[in-house]
């Protein structure tokens, strides 16, 4: 009997598939159409490369699903067959569980977001206690903007961790360690009644990058998020990439010190034993009356704390080195630096770009454009949301 997982599990397909390359020839055909207006079918294939066939079996596929129309026109003197994408009611919504926090956000296919709200969670929170909190603020959430529980087609959910996207289940090495071995998928939707697609958070602040940020563009695009865990998602060749498992990107647990501090992992010297803001906050509040906090943080460096900016060079040159080995593999256009410590700006990019420099070929370190996100902490969130409408087959707006 096979195990495998079904799509409603949310079942990440593997590059190259054929499901996978219908899925992005059906963007490609969208985002077409959104950009162009209605196209014949010989002028959708000359507009994207696809072949007249492919074209045509696609346009069926979203005509069924309410998503195109098609009707008589003339190309060229000829008779043609034009098609149209229809605007939809369908929402999509993004959940972001952190450390200490949830977001929810509602958002139209066309990129608009419609609704959204923040609550604080205790750390150390369970699953079942931290879904209840999201079931409630996506009701809230709907009743106050007057959206209808059926419009929302599905939700997309990121958990600061690693999940196996065979199972849908989180598995060691999240920052939440009372929710390993929850099948995530299942419990969401089981408390909220719609299709869920559920990804680690770097992948899903990735994803936000090139579809919400100003990085559209981008064909290889790394996103790191520094926080109380050290994580990245990859873009490659235009798509998420999710190696075998879905568990790709766990750059926190790069050794920096073979005799450094045992990680949560198990392993000793991980980037995040050096350069996460859980150990930024411990060494800062070593000698003062209570615990620091990220804001404070930020506030002591803007102001010229020495200290403070000793931490954070410190920690950026160790990002920096353990970046520069996933340069040297993959040769990114770009990294995106997102996080809670976006607001430092130049003051984490400039340790960051010395520590790349110094460690990668001289080439691509020289090669790689280093910025900070421009989407702030609802990054993760957007990127669920994007997750939700590509697996939904939903139009999606990436001008």
């Amino acid at each position: 009997m096979s195990n495998a997982p079904t799509p409603a599990a949310g079942h990440m397909p593997k590059p190259g598939s054929q499901s996978a390359l219908r899925q992005r020839n059906q963007r490609l055909i969208i985002e077409t159409l959104r950009e162009l207006g209605a196209l014949s079918q010989a002028e959708l294939a000359r507009a994207t490369g696809l072949s007249t066939a492919t074209i045509s079996n696609i346009v069926k596929a979203l005509s069924a699903e309410g998503l195109t129309t098609t009707h008589p026109t003339t190309s060229s003197g000829r008779r043609a067959l034009a098609v149209s994408l229809l605007e939809t009611p369908e929402i999509a919504a993004g959940i972001d569980f952190g450390r200490s926090h949830v977001r929810v956000v509602l958002a139209s296919p066309g990129l608009i977001v419609k609704a959204e709200k923040f609550a604080p969670l205790p750390v150390g929170h369970l699953a079942s206690e931290s879904i209840a909190t999201a079931a409630a603020m996506l009701a809230d959430l709907l009743a106050e903007s007057g959206i209808e529980r059926g419009q929302v087609k599905g939700a997309g959910v990121g958990v600061p961790g690693p999940i196996d996207h065979r199972t849908g289940t989180v598995i060691r090495g999240a920052i939440l360690p009372e929710w390993v071995g929850v099948n995530i998928v299942a419990r969401l939707e089981e408390a909220l009644d719609m299709p869920i697609f559920a990804d680690n958070d770097a992948n899903l602040g990735a994803l936000a990058q090139v579809t919400w940020g100003e990085h559209k563009a981008a064909r290889d695009l790394v996103f790191l998020k520094i926080g109380s865990g050290i994580g990245a998602g990859l873009i490659l060749n235009g798509a998420p990439y999710y190696g075998h498992t879905g568990i790709t990107g766990e750059i926190g647990h790069a050794t920096i010190f073979d005799q450094g501090l045992v990680c949560r992992c198990g392993n000793r010297g991980c980037l995040e034993t050096v350069a996460s803001t859980a150990v930024m906050i411990e060494l800062l509040s070593r000698g003062e009356s209570e615990t620091l906090t990220v804001g404070a943080i930020i506030r002591h460096a803007m102001a010229g704390d020495s200290a403070t900016l000793r931490v954070i060079d410190d920690a950026g040159m160790a990002v920096g080195r353990a970046i520069a080995n996933v340069a040297n593999m993959i040769n990114p256009e770009i990294i995106v630096v997102g996080g809670p410590l976006a607001a430092l700006g130049e003051t984490l990019l400039n340790p960051i770009r010395r520590g790349l420099i110094r460690h990668a070929v001289p080439a691509i370190g020289e090669g790689t454009t280093v910025v900070m996100s421009s989407l702030g902490d609802r990054a993760e969130a957007l990127g669920a949301i994007s997750l939700a409408l590509s697996r939904r087959g939903l139009p999606q707006d990436r001008r």
